[in-house]
């Protein structure tokens, strides 16, 4: 199970705004774990305005 601070780990030092491919990109990038990735594509594809945005997107 991905917590809020697997996911804040694997956005550290993520430019925003940013869209759901720049997110999911930077993560693979930051060798998230498998799990993160899974959670990160799974969320809406939009503009997200911080790792706040991202992480309520995650867990809605």
């Amino acid at each position: 199970m991905v917590s809020p601070i697997d996911i804040q780990k694997a956005l550290s030092g993520m430019d925003y705004p940013a869209g759901k491919e720049a997110i999911v990109s930077h993560a693979e990038q930051q060798d998230a774990g498998d799990d993160v990735l899974e959670a990160l594509r799974g969320i809406e594809d939009r503009e997200y305005e911080g790792p706040s945005g991202v992480s309520s997107a995650v867990f809605s």
